[in-house]
């Protein structure tokens, strides 16, 4: 419903015009394009919405600029998809990744900001090397005046950012941080202890309003969606045809209502599987055989890494063309024991399951994103959908990542030991989050990333070679690595690897290297 709300609010609008108050010299308008989707993907957290209400302005603005029609849909795709997994509000999925796994949604908040922000910043190296690929130079600002942000922009915007504040007040507020915690302090709030629980003796109402809804998402939805509505009469439109809200509401309730038949087919899929054991079955046999061929793969690093491969082929080829929520669920049910029986948290499965359902919108042959922003490039459907996941594909890289170092989603459940033998954590794992190992963590992805992007696009500083190319794509693999005698190593070659490359580069002119 908040959704709905949010599509025919003008804040929205408002949204996409401040990414483009500054947008960065070369990429300019791409990198715009990928601010404003993360940010109106989070509110909308559907794909294809998310492309025809940003992809309208910002891909005729980056084919003004130079890009070609593949790229500019592609990452137009790639990056609205990306809005389902962009905190705080994500889509519908998420909610239903937080109720699976019985994990509170803030969690899920929590774990998604990591995997997040290498997203979106994979997405902004692909634009600075396409840009460099392209020899397009930066120019003066180009925003029209229709761009520019007005007096009722920065009004609308409160539109925006009032419900976000409100779900993010109520779903990181513990409950007892009301009555007992800083918020009662900080009104000196009258406390007594009763069967050795702190409580306030009197709450205001809205205090107790707070109080009943903190922690609760159904709640903070609830009430950002109450006070969306009331601050609708700020948009003078809408006080001229305040019917706009009601149509609004009703087409929330066409959604709710497709929702549950979505969920009536999963649970009629869900039941045959429980009745057959068919999931069992085949996660049981796939373990039993990736056992029995460890020893000749190296060790259970590469054992683990194997499987994992195998549940995202079942992932991509059981989730091509769904929706995000079924297509979750219906891989989840399947190829959840199967993650959880290779000594995976409960909950790292599940975000493993749930980035490849995301990542289905922009997976041909049915990349239903990619095929909404064809329309607005008018190229070809398919050949926008490889060039969404040639510049999305760390979509599909992310979920390897955090299942080697579930330490990246930042909660205890996601080190939890599923096996329940021994301690309550995974070997290595204590349930609390230490910075140094994770910025070390974070610091080779960033290398990695890096050189997944100039791989994809064949072009750094200059143009690739085919030797080049394999080298950079091992060294990512290899900086990754779990083991220090690999990613040591990666990590030297690589740096050596970047600065010859970057030398070998000054000589050239930006025409020479363009031809």
């Amino acid at each position: 419903m908040l959704g709905n709300l949010f599509g025919v609010s003008a804040g929205g609008q408002s949204l996409i015009k401040l990414a483009f108050l500054d947008p960065p010299p070369a990429g300019g308008p791409a990198h715009a394009a990928i601010i404003s989707s993360a940010l109106f993907g989070t509110i909308s957290g559907g794909p294809v919405v998310n492309v025809l209400s940003t992809g309208v302005l910002t891909i005729p603005m980056m084919l003004k600029r130079g890009f070609n029609k593949a790229f500019a849909g592609g990452i137009e795709a790639a990056a609205s998809s990306g809005g389902q997994i962009m905190p705080p509000v994500m889509g519908v999925a998420a909610f239903v990744l937080s109720a699976v796994t019985a994990v509170a949604y803030s969690s899920v908040i929590i774990a998604a900001v990591i995997p997040a922000i290498a997203y979106f910043g994979a997405l902004f190296m692909s634009v600075i090397f396409q840009a460099r690929k392209q020899n397009i130079q930066a120019v003066g600002r180009e925003v029209t005046e229709d761009m520019r942000l007005t007096r009722d922009d920065k009004i609308h915007l409160t539109m925006i950012f009032g419900p976000i504040s409100v779900i993010l007040l109520f779903l990181l507020t513990p409950k007892e941080a009301v009555s007992c915690g800083w918020i009662g302090t900080l009104f000196a709030y009258e406390q007594q202890f009763l069967n050795g629980a702190c409580v306030s003796a009197t709450l205001p109402w809205p205090i107790a309003i707070i109080e009943a809804a903190a922690g609760d998402a159904s709640s903070a939805g609830w009430w950002a969606s109450a006070l969306l509505a009331a601050m609708f009469f700020l948009d003078k439109r809408i006080r001229a045809e305040p019917g706009k809200i009601v149509r609004a509401l009703a087409d929330a309730g066409v959604v709710v209502s497709t929702l549950y038949l979505m969920f009536l087919a999963v649970s009629v899929i869900d039941f045959s599987l429980n009745f057959t054991g068919l999931a069992s079955y085949i996660a049981n046999d796939i373990v039993h055989w990736m056992r029995e061929t460890s020893q000749a793969m190296g060790g259970s690093g590469l054992f683990v890494f194997m499987a994992l491969l195998s549940c995202m082929a079942l992932a991509i080829l059981l989730g091509m063309g769904m929706p995000t929520v079924p297509a979750y669920l219906n891989v989840a049910l399947l190829m959840g024991p199967l993650l959880v029986g290779l000594g995976i948290a409960e909950f790292t499965a599940h975000m493993f399951v749930f980035y490849f359902a995301v990542a289905s919108a922009i997976t041909p042959p049915v990349a239903i994103a990619a095929f909404a922003a064809s329309s607005i490039t008018k190229e070809d459907p398919m050949i926008t959908g490889l060039s969404a996941v040639r510049s999305g594909v760390v979509m599909f890289v992310i979920p390897f990542v955090f299942a080697f170092y579930p330490e990246l989603l930042l909660i205890p459940e996601a080190q939890f030991d599923p096996t329940g033998t021994g301690s309550k954590y995974l070997p290595g794992y204590d349930g609390e989050i230490h910075w140094a190992p994770l910025l070390w963590v974070c610091m080779r992805i960033a290398l990695a990333l890096y050189l997944r992007a100039s791989v994809l696009a064949r072009f750094d500083f200059r143009k690739l070679g085919s030797a080049e190319l394999a080298l950079r794509i091992v060294l990512a693999i290899a900086v990754l690595w779990k083991m220090p005698l690999v990613y040591g190593p990666g990590i030297v070659l690589s740096l050596v690897l970047l600065v010859w490359h970057a030398r070998r580069a000054q000589p050239m002119t930006p025409g020479l290297v363009a031809r």
